[in-house]
């Protein structure tokens, strides 16, 4: 069926919901005001079981349908946070909060699985339970992660579960989903080169780490180059180099080094973590300097299992007519692998046209997807538990 009319009615309500977490953007696992929210919305809604603090700062909510005889529970999942970073839009719902804004669109998944949920509560056209879950600290602080530790899947008894991630450069509300690995494993990792400083008129006289540091960066570039298999996927990426040096004329003792590495194969991560060891220790020292590695695996890669991408594209062609199945599998990380590795689901993307691109400025999340991300979810709920 095409974008339910009830969205229609609701899109202008839904898209404030929106607008209202975009002004207020918070943190990882400082959701309190978007949870605070979410809660009172779902209890609004006459949801029949709201749970809050589950990991830390997420919500839970529950729907029964008007049979339960089928005793089949399905998990939908939505991000909170925001991201450290300066909003430019300019718009008038933009972060009033300097520093921080919704440059992932986390306030648009939230916003729509609010608005699938007033749907369901008001129509419960399905035999089993909905669990919605709303998620804090997806931007690489363990927030699936958490809730899973709070009992996410067995105190609800979800069975399977799905998310959903807009994304710029598809065409506005279409989706795109696919079997086996979605998205890449993510690590981190930080690395301190410690010289010895001195005064910059005297470098003879110094370590420089600063210059150990810039052939580290550089050096890192040679592992998916010349280490890694050509047709093996993996990026290595320094995304921060920083000193305690304030001023001109000071080299400093110590540079601090951060970055990611993104893989979908075992082996591969493995590979890299010791090269990547390796590389920075010995170019370190060939400047005479040391180097201390913190390397941190995050999340494992999103693999969506076969038969749910099939129904989750089923009902995406119901809304839309269309979906894209052959995509490449893309590199940033998304901690819903998490809950993908304990229960059968699938993780799909929903085009938002040609916005800029996620984690910038500049970016906003379309409204105009809201009413086709709610008669996603609503039609994956009624198909997958139909009433009899």
């Amino acid at each position: 069926m095409p974008t339910r009319n009830r969205f229609a009615e609701l899109h202008a309500e839904i898209a404030g919901w929106r607008r209202d977490i975009h002004s207020h953007p918070e943190l990882r696992f400082e959701e309190h005001r978007t949870a605070k929210l979410v809660a009172d919305l779902l209890t609004k809604f006459g949801c029949d079981e709201v749970a809050t603090g589950i990991g830390q700062t997420g919500v839970v909510g529950v729907i029964h349908g008007r049979a339960r005889g089928s005793g089949k529970v399905i998990g939908f999942r939505a991000d909170m946070d925001a991201l450290p970073i300066p909003e430019t839009t300019g718009l008038p719902h933009a972060s009033t909060r300097p520093g921080i804004m919704h440059a992932c669109g986390h306030d648009g998944h939230t916003a729509m699985l609010l608005g699938a949920a007033k749907y369901l509560a008001e129509t419960r056209n399905f035999d089993g339970s909905v669990v919605l879950i709303f998620q804090p600290a997806e931007e690489g602080s363990g927030g699936a992660r958490a809730m899973l530790e709070d009992g996410l899947i067995d105190r609800w008894g979800i069975q399977e579960i799905y998310g959903m991630h807009n994304w710029p450069g598809i065409a506005a509300s279409k989706f795109a989903v696919r079997n086996g690995p979605q998205m890449a494993a993510t690590a981190f990792f930080e690395m301190t080169i410690k010289g010895q400083g001195g005064h910059a008129a005297l470098p003879h006289k110094t370590v420089d780490a600063t210059v150990a540091a810039a052939h580290v960066v550089v050096a890192l570039q040679t592992i998916a180059a010349r280490n890694v298999d050509p047709l093996k996927t993996v990026v290595v990426s320094t995304c921060g180099l920083r000193s305690d040096s304030n001023t001109f004329n000071v080299i400093p003792d110590e540079i601090t080094l951060r970055g990611t590495v993104r893989y979908f194969d075992s082996e591969v991560h493995e590979l890299v973590q010791k090269r990547l060891y390796e590389i920075a220790k010995l170019t370190a020292q060939a400047h005479g300097a040391e180097m201390h590695l913190e390397y941190t695996p995050r999340v494992p890669p999103t693999i969506n299992d076969p038969v749910a991408a099939e129904r989750a594209a089923e009902v995406a062609r119901a809304i839309t007519g269309d979906v894209i199945r052959d995509f490449d599998p893309v590199m940033p990380g998304e901690d819903f692998s998490e809950m993908l590795a304990v229960r059968p689901g699938a993780y799909l993307f929903i085009g938002n046209g040609d916005s800029a691109a996620l984690h910038n400025p500049a970016y906003e999340f379309n409204d105009d997807l809201i009413p086709v991300g709610c008669s996603w979810y609503a039609e994956m709920a009624e198909r997958r538990m139909p009433l009899k």
